[in-house]
């Protein structure tokens, strides 16, 4: 770990705002395509140090006169319950989260699209859940032969049978709460549907990664490479800039594959195509504002490393293909890195030696010290692991007790003698209420508690996977937790 700033946040914030009303000068009115997360883009702040996870929502902010927003998501997700991985939470659950996110910080939203619709009785019962809310919703629905029957898009039955989203100002910011939602598509139909009323319009797309600036190998864009490695991304060189102005710049295969499709539809819409390559489409200026290179270079390896456990746990849980692990193992031998360059791992594995091979684990803190964890009678790793950081940053020291052996064993009947449980250790969350309690007569107790905050950003690894529970602790403290594929055996 460390503190060194690798990204100049407020330089960012500058050019970028300004590169987006120069796109909106050139059109009068700009539908901007949001891809990633607006609001909290963790996989940035953690390969871009210093980059904010709330970076371009405050970027936005200095638009937010000018700019409404519009918020898409898939019939698809909402039927499948799909949820969004780094928070917990399904994509509609996350529809009405950030838009009040977008309404408390100023800015005005238009209201939800529901796209690829076709009847599904999940996304019924969503939209009628947002206009008992009061938030206006549209319906878009699947376009036989999307995207290439372009005579159909381009027609009253295609674009033109999707809800016209009446808009009134000259940004229109379109995101979603994850991939796949149809933003693009969003976009499109409602530049069309501008067009037919006589409505000078255009389109833009803000992705932040790949940066296409950077070195097609460099290990931030290979980064973003494996945290789509479910998804197929790949980046590539594109083509098309490479042959409009001779110039070597990084986009990835669906925007290079979908482009030539892209231009005929601008052009059917719009009389002639604004842009030459899927490079010109975008607006991202997120390249210009790295202040440190070697520091990124060496976050992204990390977070390389840390999806290469992801997709390994994935795996062994039976919810990914092994071919996303070879991916993984691929991306990570391309950036030259290997999973024992994360500290927290090797400090982990050596725990768990030094006591015959019981579970173990690793927290990196802000100061780079390591601190381990071990499998007790009373505690899962994790859970000490989790207490001895804390006594760390308080200051007190190691062999103090700060919640009693007599407090947490009647926790420990309930789980195993009434709820049926097969682990009697206490995990993360039920180590945190006992200490909450005991903080209530222990000073030293209350002032552990206190530092909770300093876990934000910090690393750790278990080498077992651990439970949902344990999991959902760690992302709600802003640890980037991994975990050794293997389970626990009780």
């Amino acid at each position: 770990m460390t503190d060194r700033i690798g990204f100049d946040s407020e330089k960012y914030l500058e050019l970028q705002s300004a590169h987006i009303k120069e796109r909106i000068s050139n059109f009068g009115k700009l539908y901007l395509e949001f891809g990633g997360k607006l609001y909290d883009d963790f996989h940035a702040s953690r390969v871009l140090p210093g980059f904010a996870p709330d970076n371009k929502l405050r970027m936005l902010e200095q638009l937010r006169d000018q700019a409404e927003i519009v918020i898409v998501i898939g019939a698809d997700a909402i039927e499948q319950n799909k949820v969004r991985g780094d928070l917990g939470i399904t994509y509609d659950e996350d529809a009405l989260r950030l838009k009040q996110v977008f309404e408390d910080r100023g800015f005005y939203v238009n209201g939800v699209v529901i796209t690829k619709y076709t009847g599904q009785s999940a996304a019924d019962h969503f939209r009628q859940k947002l206009e008992n809310l009061g938030i206006r919703t549209y319906l878009h629905y699947v376009i036989e032969g999307y995207p290439s029957n372009i005579p159909l898009i381009l027609s009253e039955e295609g674009y033109g049978k999707n809800d016209y989203i009446e808009t009134t100002r000259d940004l229109v910011v379109v995101t979603a709460p994850g991939p796949g939602s149809g933003k693009m598509a969003v976009c499109l139909s409602q530049l069309f549907q501008e067009h037919t009323r006589g409505i000078r319009a255009g389109y833009a797309k803000f992705e932040t990664f790949p940066i296409w600036n950077l070195p097609l190998k460099h290990p931030v864009n290979i980064a973003y490479e494996a945290a789509t490695a479910d998804l197929n991304d790949v980046n590539m060189i594109d083509p098309f800039h490479l042959e409009a102005y001779g110039k070597t710049t990084v986009n990835y295969n669906r925007d290079i594959e979908i482009f030539p499709v892209l231009n005929q539809i601008f052009e059917g819409i719009m009389g002639e195509s604004p842009y030459k390559s899927p490079t010109d489409m975008g607006v991202n200026m997120a390249g210009f504002a790295i202040c440190d290179d070697e520091v990124c270079k060496e976050a992204a390896r990390q977070e390389i490393i840390r999806r290469y456990f992801a997709s390994a746990c994935s795996v062994k849980k039976g919810t990914a293909d092994k071919s996303e692990l070879y991916q993984q193992q691929l991306l990570m031998k391309q950036a030259g890195t290997v999973p024992e360059d994360r500290a927290v791992v090797v400090a982990a594995l050596e725990r768990q030696e030094s006591q015959e091979g019981h579970p173990a684990a690793s927290i990196q803190m802000s100061n780079g010290k390591l601190v381990t964890g071990g499998t007790s009678e009373l505690l899962g790793a994790m859970a000490a692991c989790l207490m001895n950081a804390l006594k760390e940053y308080a200051g007190i020291p190691h062999e103090e007790h700060l919640v009693s052996a007599e407090s947490i064993m009647p926790i420990q009947t309930l789980k195993t003698e009434y709820l049926g449980g097969q682990n009697p250790r206490l995990h993360t969350d039920e180590l945190l209420v006992a200490l909450s309690i005991s903080a209530t007569t222990n000073p030293h107790a209350r002032l552990a508690m206190e530092q909770l905050p300093k876990l934000r950003g910090n690393e750790a690894h278990s080498t077992v996977i651990l439970s949902d529970v344990d999991e959902t602790v760690f992302r709600k403290l802003g640890i980037h937790l991994t975990c050794s594929p293997v389970y626990r055996k009780y």
